[in-house]
């Protein structure tokens, strides 16, 4: 019922049961090579257990429902591929190990490959965001805080901050993945003292045999891995959710300076007519929400008991699963949003035009500091600020009044021209633009080392 919107893009499929016992299979599998590649088992024996972890001889359905007698799939996926291997190969699988290594090896393998997904929406939202950079860099708009304008900047400038955001988020997403998502292998108590002193080479081997890092020792209630997954996911959905929840702000009807662009049917409502949502971005905010909530729940899983956790260990499975699909949504609504968005210029400097050079007060203090002392300076403009407010009259008009003798008109029109009061928001726009640059060929090139290694 709700996939349409809390399961968008390609990473459903990397969280979804399907995906859960391959990572499973894929352990097992490994595990049988790591023996053989230590010569503890013979390489036809490990590779008939290979062949037999194949995803279609399973049911993950029936796993589940058997995985209520010992509390996870595991066992069940054993005894049956116990079955399907045969012969004396089958005395061979899943030795050395206790359940919960096969089941955390698979959880970050599902970690690594939805995370490759998660980059890839991100990589081509992070695109999008540059573009717009680049083509804003001078578009002037309010800068708000408070949901009040404040000073002007630029169109460029916010989407470079939100290109950064995000990117930057992204990144460290990426360095997570790649450097703590280790394999699990440790037996029953995390002593390996069923492969004697072959325990540490077989732990190597293993994870050699799925291209993962090998933990200093078992982390089986030492839940840090995790931790740092949920931590850098949440991060990411910030990140999107910051976007996404701007453009809902900036789309609204009496802002307007943005719009999402779609055909008929997109971002409409069921009783209004003429109503067409920012739908895309509403979206991705509604994804990024459950981001704090299910990284709480994986934070609190870290208190676990002794070397094997009664329960706590178990209630991280469904928490991870979903947030890896809600950041996953999350990005790929925002890049949905991103490609659809329009941008309105002429409404940006119409909104900015509207408060009568309010947003310019702070230019004029500066100009007069030097000549009249920063505070007495200040509270001229504050003055003229309220008068202008409370008599309806421009600020222009005011200022020079009160200004007579000190500035001109042309000056004060001139210290009230936005365009001349951004700042650094070109600096920051290439500041960006580079930043991102840096990040797309640090990708480029791990993808070209992994290519060779392949």
């Amino acid at each position: 019922m709700f996939s349409g919107v809390f399961a968008r893009g390609d990473v459903a499929d990397e969280v979804g049961d399907a995906a859960w016992l391959r990572a499973l299979l894929d352990a097992e599998a490994a595990l049988a090579r790591a023996h053989a590649r230590t010569g503890r088992v013979a390489p036809e024996h490990a590779e008939a257990i290979a062949a037999a972890c194949v995803p279609e001889k399973f049911d993950a359905s029936a796993l589940g429902n058997a995985a209520e007698g010992a509390g996870n799939p595991v066992v069940p996926l054993v005894k049956e591929l116990t079955r399907v291997v045969g012969g004396e190969a089958a005395r061979h699988v899943h030795e050395g190990a206790t359940s919960q290594d096969i089941m955390d090896t698979a959880a970050m393998l599902v970690c690594r490959r939805a995370g490759e997904v998660i980059r890839a929406e991100s990589d081509a939202a992070c695109a999008r965001l540059a573009s717009l950079s680049r083509e804003h860099r001078a578009t002037i708009m309010a800068g708000r805080t408070l949901l009040q304008q404040a000073l002007p900047t630029t169109f460029g400038a916010a989407a470079a901050g939100w290109l950064d955001g995000l990117g930057t988020a992204t990144q460290a997403l990426n360095e997570v993945v790649e450097s703590r998502t280790a394999v699990q292998l440790g037996g029953a108590a995390g002593t390996l003292a069923s492969l004697g002193d072959d325990g540490p080479a077989v732990l190597a081997a293993y994870a050699v045999e799925l291209g993962m890092p090998e933990p200093v020792l078992p982390w089986h209630t030492e839940r840090g891995p995790v931790a740092e997954l949920a931590g850098a996911l949440a991060r990411v959905c910030g990140a999107a959710g910051k976007v996404a929840g701007d453009i809902v702000l900036l789309a609204q009807t009496e802002i307007g300076e943005v719009t999402e662009s779609g055909g008929a049917g997109v971002g409409g409502s069921s009783t209004l007519p003429h109503k067409r949502n920012p739908i895309a971005a509403v979206s991705a905010v509604a994804c990024a929400e459950q981001a704090p909530g299910l990284a709480a729940t994986l934070f609190a899983c870290q208190i676990q008991q002794h070397q094997r956790a009664a329960g706590r260990w178990h209630a991280e499975w469904l928490p991870l699963a979903d947030l890896l699909r809600t950041t996953g949504a999350a990005v790929a609504w925002l890049g949905t949003s991103l490609e659809r968005l329009d941008a309105h210029p002429e409404r940006m400097r119409a909104n900015l035009d509207l408060t009568g050079g309010f947003p310019l007060a702070e230019r004029v203090t500066t100009d007069l500091a030097d000549e009249l002392g920063r505070l007495p300076a200040h509270e001229l403009v504050r003055d003229a600020c309220q008068e202008a407010a409370g008599s309806g009259r421009a600020l222009a008009d005011v200022l020079a009044e009160r200004l007579r003798g000190r500035r001109t008109r042309d000056q004060i029109d001139a210290l009230l021209d936005p365009a001349g009061y951004v700042g650094s928001t070109g600096v920051f726009v290439e500041r960006a633009l580079s930043a991102h640059a840096d990040r797309a060929a640090r990708i480029g090139g791990r993808t070209s080392d992994n290519d060779e290694q392949e």
